[in-house]
């Protein structure tokens, strides 16, 4: 998979480490546990979306956008680094927030990546729940046009075959990673959502016939919806490359037990998640995506789906920021 063939803008602080986690593997007592720090990709403070929107941002300047239009829920990482890399290339950027939660917690809707959504200068929309988000950011599209900007939209979390090659790329780079250091990788895991990451890691691995299984701990949907979602646009994303059928629907796994109430609603093992990270490792997740991938990396460790020796490699996709609008998910003291 010869990626240079396609238009790519290159901002993100790559290759991310790849790390051993010893002090949580030893916590565990399972399998050896490594991170991917995708929360390292350095754009707005760094995440999963930086890699997608280097091929993104690509494509708009291609078709010679001045102006920038996405969407996602209240506390979108995306829509974060979305907002930092148009300011940096001097676009605006139209920013429409779905409000999938209902939560009226200030800090929720004004703090974390709200904030820095702001500080970038991004106008932003709030949208009830389910809102067709798509029709709304083409009806937008269509009132810039006629203003004689030209808009360029990208979809919630940059996921269609473009930004999924950011993650095609991802996985050849964590096998050279693995292959230059001597790493048997047995199993890839990350939290998956609008399923871009997963679609690309799949295609990436399959086609690099490299054996390597990828779960994606869902955050939001059933697991038939969130594989068929991922199975499509890893074919779309085959396609696009030129191995058109490479991956088979049997390749694509999710496990999405770890929902809990629902999307951008942080379960306990959510919250345990985040702080066995934070106390054993110093890594901060967040509450919508990675804690929930890695509580599912916990849970399954626990229960021996994972075993001793084998080493898994978590795809950190970043998100921290959002911790700052979810205080009230801690169950942290007062303090004199």
């Amino acid at each position: 998979m010869h990626l240079s063939r396609f238009p790519r803008l290159h901002f993100a602080h790559l290759p991310t480490p790849l790390e051993p986690l010893k002090n949580l593997s030893a916590t565990l007592g399972g399998p050896n546990i490594w991170i991917k720090r995708d929360d390292c990709t350095g754009l707005a403070g760094g995440g999963n979306k930086t890699r997608k929107l280097e091929f993104l941002m690509a494509d708009a300047v291609e078709q010679g956008a001045d102006t920038i239009i996405t969407q996602g829920a209240t506390q979108s990482n995306h829509a974060r680094q979305t907002a930092a890399i148009a300011a940096k290339m001097g676009m605006k950027c139209h920013i429409l927030l779905e409000d999938r939660t209902g939560m009226e917690d200030t800090d929720y809707n004004y703090n974390g990546n709200v904030l820095l959504d702001q500080l970038y200068d991004a106008p932003l929309k709030k949208f009830p729940a389910g809102t067709d988000m798509n029709a709304a950011m083409e009806e937008l599209a269509a009132e810039l046009k006629s203003a004689g900007k030209k808009p360029y939209i990208i979809p919630g979390g940059g996921s269609n075959h473009i930004g999924a090659l950011g993650y095609v790329n991802a996985a050849q780079e964590i096998l050279y990673q693995a292959n230059t250091s001597g790493l048997k990788i047995d199993h890839v895991v990350h939290a998956t959502g609008s399923a871009g990451t997963q679609a690309g890691l799949v295609t990436g691995f399959v086609g690099s016939n490299s054996l390597i299984p990828v779960l994606g701990v869902g955050v939001r949907v059933a697991q038939e919806i969130q594989e068929n979602n991922v199975f499509k646009l890893a074919e779309r994303t085959a396609e696009y490359l030129g191995i058109p059928g490479t991956v088979k629907r049997e390749q694509v796994k999710a496990n999405c037990n770890y929902v809990g109430e629902g999307y951008g609603f942080p379960a306990p093992s959510t919250i345990e998640a985040i702080e066995l990270f934070a106390r054993t490792e110093s890594i901060l997740l967040d509450p919508v995506y990675s804690g929930k991938g890695a509580a599912g990396l916990i849970d399954l460790i626990r229960k021996g789906h994972f075993k001793q020796g084998e080493n898994v490699v978590f795809v950190h996709t970043g998100g921290a920021q959002a911790l700052f609008g979810y205080r009230a998910s801690f169950n942290f003291p007062t303090y004199s």
